[in-house]
C-alpha cells in the first residue's frame, strides 16, 4: 500500500503530521466500516450465498463554502457515497471486488465536488482475516460524457428453430443488416437438454442449451456473432454487428433476474426490457419477411 493511500484511511492526525508545512491539503469526507451482506464472488461456492463486505471510502473534495454558509447543497452528501454502493450492488451480480470498487469510484466522481476517491472493500467471511482491494481514482477533466458513448437502442428478434434451419436465412440476414441495430435471441434446440435432479443445475443446463443453439446459428452464417457480456453487446450495436445473445452470464449475474424454469421467450422479454429495446419480435419461418 502506498503512503498516500495508507494516509487516506488513517486518522486525520496522521495525515496532518505527514503534510509539509505551508501546504493546505484538500478537505475529505469519509465513510467508515460500512458493512453490507451481498452475493459476490467468482467461485461456484460463492453463488447462492451472501457474505459481508466492509466499505471504507474517502473522498477529497474541491474547495467550497459549505461550512461558512451552512448550505447542504454546496457539499458532497454522505448519501452520495452510500447510494453509489447500493446502486452498484443492485446493478448486477459481480465476480470481482476490483470491478465493484472501480464502478463505485466512477459513480462518485460523476459528482461535481470530488477530486479523488479512495475505495477499500474487504470480504469479512472468506477467511480468518479480511480480504480486500484498495484503489484510488482521480477526476478526469474534459472526459467525454456518457451520452456520447451510448449504444443505440436495438431491435430484439427472437428466432424459432425453423428460422435457423430455413434456406432463406442468408437473405433474411441481408435485410437485417440494412434495418438498424439488432440482436438475435434463440430457443433451446430441437434436441431436449439433459435432465438434472437439482433446479440450479437444470437452470445452467437449459441456459447452455440456448447458447449451443446460438452457436448453431453462428455456424450457419459468419455474420452472426455470439456474445454474452454487456460490453460485447454494446460494441456490436455501435459497429453494425449482428449479435446473437448467449444468456448465461447476464442471467446468472443479475441481482433481480428472471426466476423459475428457463423459458427462452421470457428471457428475451426480460433482456429487451433491460436494454430498453425499441421492440421485441418473435419470429418463425413464416414471419421471416418481416425482418
Amino acid at each position: 500500500m502506498s503512503t498516500e493511500t495508507r494516509l487516506a484511511f488513517d486518522h486525520p492526525d496522521a495525515r496532518a503530521a505527514a503534510t509539509p508545512p505551508g501546504d493546505t491539503p484538500p478537505d475529505r469526507i469519509s465513510l467508515r466500516d460500512h458493512v453490507v451482506a451481498v452475493e459476490i464472488g467468482a467461485f461456484q461456492s460463492e453463488r447462492g450465498a451472501t457474505q459481508r463486505l466492509s466499505f471504507n471510502i474517502v473522498v477529497e473534495v474541491a474547495p467550497h463554502d459549505g461550512a461558512a454558509s451552512d448550505d447542504v447543497d454546496t457539499i458532497l452528501s454522505y448519501d452520495t457515497i452510500t447510494e453509489a454502493i447500493a446502486d452498484e450492488l443492485a446493478a448486477e451480480r459481480l465476480n470481482l471486488l476490483e470491478t465493484l470498487a472501480e464502478r463505485i469510484a466512477e459513480r462518485i466522481l460523476t459528482e461535481p465536488q470530488p477530486l479523488r476517491v479512495f475505495v477499500r472493500i474487504e470480504k469479512l467471511d472468506r477467511g480468518p482475516g479480511a480480504l480486500g482491494v484498495e484503489i484510488v481514482r482521480a477526476r478526469v477533466e474534459n472526459a467525454p460524457s456518457d451520452a456520447e458513448d451510448l449504444a443505440p437502442r436495438p431491435r430484439i428478434l427472437h428466432l424459432g428453430n425453423d428460422v435457423i434451419d430455413s434456406p432463406e436465412l442468408a437473405s433474411f440476414l441481408d435485410r437485417l443488416q440494412d434495418g438498424g441495430p439488432v440482436i438475435l435471441c434463440v430457443d433451446i434446440g430441437e434436441t431436449p437438454p439433459p435432465v438434472a435432479p437439482r433446479d440450479a443445475a437444470q437452470r445452467r443446463i437449459d441456459l447452455l442449451a440456448i447458447e449451443q443453439n446460438a452457436w448453431r446459428l453462428a455456424g450457419r452464417d459468419e455474420r452472426c456473432v455470439v456474445v454474452g457480456t454487456r460490453t460485447e453487446l454494446d460494441w456490436g450495436l455501435k459497429h453494425g454487428q449482428i449479435s446473437v445473445w448467449a444468456p448465461s452470464k447476464l442471467v446468472l449475474d443479475a441481482v433481480e433476474g428472471p426466476t423459475g424454469p428457463v423459458d427462452p421467450r421470457a428471457l428475451s422479454r426480460w433482456f429487451a426490457e433491460g436494454l430498453d429495446a425499441q421492440e421485441l419480435t418473435i419470429l418463425g419461418a413464416d414471419d421471416m419477411g418481416q425482418g
